[in-house]
């Protein structure tokens, strides 16, 4: 997927598109997950979508659930999705970083291996 570290550095319009690519797989991964929460707290605690979407979207940027569940099968739902949330949040992190990090260990990498 990316450039081998012997490999020149790929032109700024191929990293752009790069970025553009992962950030896709992240807003596909948020999307998904989204839905996800939004069908399980309509399913489990019979919340309007407007307040489920709110849970759900809170729970994925780190801030925690808006409303307490009130069922037990309401709070099972809540707790494990809040462990994906969690998961999620640093795997999105990590999708987003992963281009830029390696052009810059690239560029680093490069850098030195002139000098020798």
């Amino acid at each position: 997927m990316y450039e081998h570290h012997k490999a020149p550095l790929i032109p700024l319009h191929l990293f752009t598109r790069r970025l553009a690519g992962h950030f896709a797989v992240a807003l596909l991964l948020v999307v998904i997950s989204i839905g996800v929460g939004m069908l399980g707290y309509e399913h489990y605690e019979s919340l309007k979508w407007q307040d489920a979407f709110e849970n759900s979207a809170m729970l994925l940027g780190g801030m925690g659930q808006v409303n307490s569940p009130v069922t037990n099968s309401g709070k099972v739902f809540a707790g494990l999705y809040a462990l994906y949330a969690g998961l999620v949040f640093l795997i999105i992190a990590s999708i987003l970083m992963a281009p830029v990090i390696h052009r810059l260990l690239h560029v680093l990498h490069w850098k030195e291996s002139e000098e020798r």
